[in-house]
């Protein structure tokens, strides 16, 4: 938007009234702050997605079996072990923030809401007030996905969890997508999505299926969505244990580099091309860096005339020196870990996190 000056010849009874001196100040804080106002609407929302790798409690859960990361289980999980977690991951959100912390976070691997209360109101981030969106999820190690948002921006309209079941195997147990739909500016309507889907533990191959079945849950959750309102906006974010090119999100999510959308349905993936991330990949296996960690968008919410938008080139990989150290074995750069199997590094997690920006587009 260009600012507009104020009307001089509006202006000169004010003139005759106040000496110019005083006029002139006047004008000053009209024109700045028009801008200030104008810089306020088109500022970005930064939206990010980390997976925080284990990030528990102290406290045994006597509801599950998987008490690993307790001080007296396997992991000798401490509580001053835990702090350090609590303000790693703080300071990785600070500085992906640089200098507004971010709008909406997505976590998975998170314990519970209590973890996330000690994040939020014993850390600096409590300056931006917060709120958390949580559920327990069925997974067997009680590891869940998870929201913090801010309310001065957004206003929360409701949310749930959204299972993703077997219906040829009740045993398997797997955690759930989190939704949650959002107003923004009092006139536009954002759907958020977190994921984790299965990992790949046991093989890729051999746990393929399970990720089908999670993009296609998926997949459900956005066509009914569009089938309400074809002009949705929808934000999907999370460790999918596939890559870009992987079946999972191709066939049965239909998510896609721009250059392969083909309907207003498909969903247009912001991480398929790794040169323009900022870094290879979003964890690394051996010598090799994949991307498992994304974020797509409908195509209304990618090119929206109007209202909230994806900003251009705003999708990166957050790979600080800070959370990187040297590979000996495989050379190069590796993560900083919290963990290395049973032992303690003292380290950020085992994935990078991820971010995008949106944008305002006011009318013309």
């Amino acid at each position: 938007m260009t600012t507009k000056l104020p009307n001089f010849n509006v202006m000169m009874p004010v003139r005759r009234k106040l000496g110019l001196v005083r006029c002139f100040i006047l004008l000053l804080v009209l024109i700045f702050g028009f801008k200030n106002r104008t810089d306020a609407q088109v500022r970005p929302m930064r939206i990010m997605f980390w997976n925080v790798e284990n990030f528990f409690d102290v406290e045994v859960d006597s509801t599950r079996d998987y008490n690993a990361f307790t001080p007296a289980g396997e992991q000798r999980w401490t509580y001053s072990r835990f702090i350090t977690k609590r303000n790693n991951v703080f300071k990785t959100i600070a500085a992906i923030g640089q200098g507004e912390l971010p709008h909406i976070i997505g976590f998975c691997e998170v314990e519970n809401e209590r973890v996330l209360r000690e994040l939020t109101q014993n850390t600096p981030l409590r300056q931006a007030r917060y709120r958390i969106i949580h559920y327990e999820s069925p997974d067997r190690r009680g590891i869940d996905a998870a929201m913090l948002y801010r309310p001065d921006y957004l206003r929360l309209l409701s949310s749930r969890a959204v299972p993703v079941i077997d219906t040829a195997d009740l045993n398997f147990k797997t955690r759930d997508i989190l939704r949650a739909t959002f107003l923004v500016n009092d006139s536009d309507t954002l759907h958020v999505f977190i994921n984790h889907w299965p990992s790949r533990y046991g093989g890729q191959i051999e746990s393929v299926e399970r990720r089908f079945l999670a993009a296609s849950v998926l997949r459900m959750q956005a066509d009914s969505i569009l089938q309400r309102n074809p002009e949705a906006k929808m934000l999907m974010m999370g460790d999918f244990n596939d890559t870009p090119t992987d079946e999972s999100l191709v066939y049965y999510l239909r998510a896609l580099p721009t250059e392969k959308i083909s309907t207003p349905n498909d969903l247009i993936n912001l991480f398929t091309d790794s040169r323009k991330l900022g870094h290879e990949g979003t964890l690394k296996h051996q010598h090799s860096w994949q991307i498992f960690d994304m974020v797509f968008v409908s195509s209304q919410l990618y090119a929206a005339p109007r209202g909230l938008r994806y900003q251009p080139g705003s999708a990166r990989i957050f790979a600080g020196d800070f959370l990187l150290q040297d590979d000996d074995r495989h050379l190069g750069k590796k993560i900083f870990r919290t963990y290395s199997g049973p032992t303690y590094l003292g380290g950020f997690a085992d994935h990078l996190p991820v971010y995008v920006d949106l944008e305002w587009i006011e009318d013309d």
